[in-house]
């Protein structure tokens, strides 16, 4: 049952009603990237308040976009329905939208490994990887560790640290072909607006291990095209 009415018959303002209450876009952002038990949405939304938390499950379970199941003995975890990963283009293309007007990262802004994953989803271009070699990285940013795996037009995403969920699959045993540390400058390699050699030249990109070439393979496969976000009015004299 949505929490508010907004008392008109139209489609967005249901989608509204449903999933535009504060914070639900962020759970069904993280449960895109797989199951999840309570404990580890509120690990990975750390500013969300317990019963915000647990109000916007049950909402969101009562419209049929989240469930609610028991996972080998360790509680109940909460997983999108085929309704609920239906999202999942939706929640991309707002990625990729709200991609245009990030800056630089307030005092306080976390990173995790589900919202780091996402936005990897939301930069990856299967038509370009498609045409490349299979490509095995470790990304490294603040405190979160991923290896990314990309083969055959396929996107693979692999949380290595903070302690992966228990919910998941078994971590890859052979190296990587490139090791990586970034930090949020990696936004403009993805942009298209620097260019990996002058990431490493400029300290944006550690490359820690293997191939640095590797780097230029990431930039084509990772892009987001920005379009031009309008200044403030306030910033035009308006």
């Amino acid at each position: 049952m949505a929490a508010r009415n907004y008392g008109q018959y139209c489609g967005v303002t249901t989608a509204v009603e449903l999933i535009g209450e504060r914070w639900a876009l962020l759970i069904i952002r993280d449960l895109l990237v797989g199951a999840r038990r309570y404990t580890d949405l509120k690990q990975g939304l750390p500013r969300i308040p317990t019963n915000i938390l647990a109000t916007r499950l049950r909402e969101l379970q009562e419209s049929g976009i989240v469930r609610r199941a028991p996972y080998k003995g360790r509680g109940p975890i909460y997983e999108l329905t085929p309704y609920g990963r239906a999202l999942e283009p939706i929640v991309l293309a707002l990625g990729r939208w709200g991609f245009a007007a990030m800056g630089e990262p307030d005092e306080g802004d976390v990173i995790t490994p589900d919202s780091l994953t996402m936005a990897l989803r939301t930069a990856f271009q299967p038509e370009a990887a498609a045409g490349m070699p299979p490509v095995d990285y470790e990304l490294h940013v603040a405190d979160v560790s991923l290896r990314v795996q990309v083969a055959g037009g396929g996107l693979t995403v692999i949380p290595l640290a903070p302690a992966p969920p228990p919910v998941g699959g078994r971590l890859p045993d052979a190296a990587p072909d490139l090791v990586f540390a970034a930090g949020p400058g990696i936004r403009n390699v993805i942009a298209g607006s620097l260019t990996p050699g002058d990431a490493i030249d400029s300290g944006v990109v550690h490359v820690l291990a293997g191939d640095e070439a590797l780097l230029e393979r990431f930039a084509a496969t990772f892009h987001i095209d920005t379009p031009v976000v309008p200044a403030p009015r306030s910033e035009l004299g308006a």
